[in-house]
């Protein structure tokens, strides 16, 4: 079973080398990784050539100008080639080099349309110091009526799924995964499964993790997609989740 891994690039070669070394160095040898960059300047693209030979044909990659992030994942999307897509960030990288392995053996073991599992976030300038660790293993499908959503860079989903529901809607600036998470497990009910491992770790200051404004229109986009998709839902119970969030961080900072 091949596993297409997509990676968004624009202006990325400060991150991008950590993202491609985790790529190399997973275990699991049925992967293709698609990089889409939006037309960098800064010397991604050279990085991108220097890695190209150790991928051995299993790279592929294009750079021309999108519309933003959840473009380039479409466009990603279409071009893979795997029965399994997975969305890695340029400044992103997996947790251990078993994680894609661990992935593919659940989809294949239990026929199911997705997996995800945990991530963690860690300072940008100090890559060891874990700053939150957002675990999935409390959701289940109804959750996703207050706001609550798997962690999505450790969201593995057959391309059948995307293909017959849809991919990330590009008119949102922020959220789009949640809509497109939304749409596929509340709406479209996929079938899911958790898997209990820190798959990836993820540097602070991405766009759903950069300040007030930005969670204003996390909240914009959310009230936006339950609109959309015909859920129920409202601001003010979206707004519970912060609350869950919170206890989150301090029982990892308790506990550390």
């Amino acid at each position: 079973m091949k596993i297409s891994i997509i990676t968004a690039t624009y202006n990325s070669s400060s991150t991008l080398r950590d993202t491609l070394e985790s790529v190399l160095g997973q275990t699991y040898p049925y992967i293709e990784h698609i990089i889409i960059d939006g037309g960098s300047t800064d010397g991604t693209l050279e990085l991108i050539r220097e890695y190209e030979p150790r991928y051995q044909g299993r790279l592929r990659y294009i750079s021309e100008p999108d519309k933003g992030i959840y473009d380039a994942m479409n466009k990603g999307i279409r071009m893979a080639s795997g029965e399994v897509i997975g969305i890695l960030n340029s400044d992103d990288f997996y947790t251990s080099p078993d994680i894609v392995e661990t992935l593919a053996g659940e989809l294949k073991s239990h026929g199911v349309d997705a997996v995800y599992g945990d991530i963690h976030y860690v300072d940008s300038k100090d890559l060891n110091k874990c700053v939150r660790y957002y675990s999935s293993a409390d959701f289940r499908r109804w959750k996703m009526f207050f706001g609550f959503m798997p962690a999505h860079p450790s969201f593995y989903c057959r391309k059948a799924v995307y293909e017959r529901l849809g991919a990330f809607s590009t008119s949102y600036k922020v959220a789009a995964d949640f809509e497109n998470l939304l749409r596929l497990i509340y709406v479209g009910r996929i079938s899911t499964r958790y898997v209990p491992r820190d798959c990836v770790t993820m540097r602070t200051g991405g766009a759903s993790t950069s300040g007030l404004a930005s969670h204003r229109q996390i909240l914009a986009d959310h009230v936006r997609a339950y609109r959309e998709n015909h859920v129920h839902s409202n601001a003010l119970l979206d707004c519970l989740r912060y609350v869950f969030k919170t206890a989150e961080i301090v029982k990892y900072k308790l506990s550390h």
